[in-house]
This record gives structure tokens, C-alpha cells and sequence, in this order.
């Protein structure tokens, strides 16, 4: 069969495939479960996430990817791989063009390991887009005017920040903060008041079901039991961890994005920042979800706040936009160039 072009939006946390005239078809958590003495993958995907912190000696699920970039390239590779070939099969004339999205702060060294390792996952062309750029598009924001559009992608690892103007970047900033961090603030937290260790999954649990960016009507009612093991007597013990609680937990990290998107703002054209008086900030990505986050922003800015439709789909469904004008591909002088849309 023939190949089809591919969107791949290569998250810390989650992988999502976009295939060309059939939407996301795959999202799946990024991590590879690995038998260590034989050096075999045993599981990716979903089936391996439910093995973290639960696998015997010999077999440890990873999280290949770490803060928006490839921490270890060969398990990357076979997870590539293995989602390819799911979404397109394994019999295929042509190998497929793929469009992948890195984060703005990424180094040469970071991009050429993304671009090595869907090439060697049985791409034919692997171009790279910004995550800024991808996520405005997914989002509906028509970046090819001459208006000022600010977008805020909270990923798992990593956090972009970018004013658009005319199809490209103007002012940006990304750091190595998301949702994984806001997982480590609350595991911090529950160590240092509760004398209780509890592992990410949990973690991620409590941030989803109570977990607050924003004082709020919460404090009062929401709570969450949350078992794990006691730091004293190491035996398993349960707390109730209040919504109040989570807020404190969470805010080292938040307060990092806040930070990053008034240092964006500071450096905006005067021009363009008038623009997004009117347009407002786009917030993509999972961690714009979390609870008052958009009321925090537009608290701490004075600017309204958006939350996207498809929030967390929005950068691989922006990789789809580009995948429909391969023209704008064809415009490309080398295959690892960033590409502006």
C-alpha cells in the first residue's frame, strides 16, 4: 500500500499521530517497558504506562523523552517505530513523510536527534515545525496575517511561549517546566507535610481530580484520599489531601509559566502587543486544563485568556494543517530545518 503522511506531535508524556484525511488516529502515553537482561521491549504505549512502578527487577518502564526532548535515542527509535507501523502497517510501497514538532528552545544537537530517529523509524522525509506554530494552527488561529497572536503551549516537560505574526515566530521563550514538574511539586509536597511517598501515577491522579492553579470556592469541599508508603515506619498509610494543599504544592512551577509569559510580553512590539489586547492569549496543551490556570493568567496579564477547543490535540492537529499544504514542505532547504509556516 501506499504510505501516508504523518503528524506527529513526539510529547514527554504522550505521543498523538495525525494521519491526512483522517485526523488523530493514535495518543498514546510515551513510555517503553523493558525486559533489561535480554534488552527486549515488552510493552509501549499504554499497556507499558500501567507497568510504572509496578514492574519486577528485570523490567523497568521508561519514559524515553524528558523535558520536550530524546533522552535516550534507541528506545525513542523503537517507539517511533512501533507506532508507524500501527497507524500505517507494515506493508507499505512508499515510506511516509513525517512532520514532527519540536519545542522553541530546542539545540541543533536536540533537533538532529529528533529528525535521526523518525528517519530511522521508517520515515522518507522528516521535517521539524515549532510547537508554538503547530499548536496556533490546531487551534484555528490564522498566523499567516499581519496580527499579533500570543499562544501558551503547557506540555508535559516543557512550556512554550511565543508571540505570531505574518506565519512565524517574533518573540519566544521555553522552559523546562509542565506537567511533570507540577507532578514533582505535589509528590514534594505530600513527602514534606505527610511524611508519605507516593509515585507519579498518583500523583497525576490527584493533580487531575483536585488539583488548583487558582484560589477558588475548591478550598472548602474538594478532597482526595491518596495511599502511598510512610517515609517513617514504611509501612503503606492513607491521607486525605485537600485542594488547598494541591494549590500550595503547585505553586513554584506556575508561578515559572506566569514568569516566562510576562518576559514574552515585556519584549513584544508595541504594535503586536496591542493586538493581543484584543486577541487575547490561546492556552494549548494538557497543563492548560489544569484548574484555573486561565484565571490565573488573565489575573496575573490583565489580558483575556483562552483555553483551546482540542487543548490537548492542538499541536498534532496543527501538524495536519501543515501536512495539507505540502507546499509550504516543499519550500524547505534542508529536511532538519525548522520549519515556519
Amino acid at each position: 500500500m501506499f504510505a501516508e503522511d504523518i503528524g506527529i506531535d513526539l510529547g514527554t508524556a504522550s505521543v498523538l499521530v495525525f494521519i491526512r484525511g483522517k485526523g488523530v488516529v493514535l495518543h498514546e502515553p510515551s513510555v517503553v517497558a523493558i525486559d533489561q537482561p535480554s534488552d527486549t521491549v515488552i510493552a509501549i504505549g499504554e499497556e507499558a504506562r500501567r507497568m510504572l512502578g509496578r514492574t519486577p527487577g528485570h523490567i523497568v518502564a521508561i519514559r524515553p523523552l524528558k523535558e520536550g526532548v530524546i533522552a535516550d535515542y534507541d528506545v525513542t527509535e523503537k517507539m517511533l517505530n512501533y507506532f508507524i507501523k500501527r497507524v500505517v502497517g507494515r506493508h507499505f510501497i512508499f515510506k511516509p513523510r513525517v512532520v514532527v514538532c519540536i519545542p522553541t528552545g530546542a539545540t541543533d544537537v536536540e533537533e538532529r536527534a529528533v529528525r535521526q530517529a523518525i528517519m530511522a523509524a521508517g520515515a522518507r522525509q522528516a521535517y521539524l515545525i515549532e510547537e508554538p506554530l503547530a499548536a496556533a494552527l490546531g487551534a484555528g488561529i490564522n498566523i499567516s496575517d499581519a496580527t499579533g497572536n500570543m499562544v501558551v503551549d503547557i506540555g508535559g516537560g516543557t512550556t512554550d511561549v511565543a508571540v505570531l505574526s505574518l506565519g512565524g515566530i517574533v518573540c519566544h521563550t521555553s522552559l523546562r517546566v509542565g506537567g511533570d514538574k507540577f507532578d514533582d511539586a505535589i509528590i514534594r509536597q505530600l513527602r514534606r507535610e505527610h511524611k508519605l511517598l507516593i509515585g507519579d501515577r498518583t500523583a497525576e491522579e490527584l493533580k487531575i481530580s483536585i488539583g488548583t492553579a487558582y484560589p477558588s470556592e475548591r478550598f472548602g469541599d474538594d478532597f482526595m484520599e491518596v495511599r502511598g508508603r510512610d517515609l517513617v515506619n514504611g509501612l503503606p498509610k492513607t491521607v486525605q489531601v485537600s485542594a488547598e494543599e494541591s494549590w500550595h504544592a503547585l505553586q513554584e512551577p506556575i508561578q515559572a509559566v506566569m514568569d516566562a509569559v510576562k518576559e514574552v510580553l515585556e519584549i513584544t512590539p508595541p504594535e503586536l502587543a496591542a493586538d493581543i489586547l484584543n486577541n487575547g492569549i490561546m492556552m494549548t496543551g494538557g497543563g492548560s486544563l489544569l484548574h484555573g490556570m486561565d484565571t490565573l493568567l488573565s489575573s496575573e496579564t490583565d489580558l483575556p485568556v483562552h483555553v483551546a477547543e482540542n487543548a490537548i490535540s492542538c499541536v498534532a492537529l496543527g501538524t495536519g494543517k501543515v501536512l495539507s499544504s505540502m507546499s509550504v514542505l516543499a519550500r524547505a532547504k534542508a529536511p532538519g530545518a525548522r520549519r515556519i509556516i
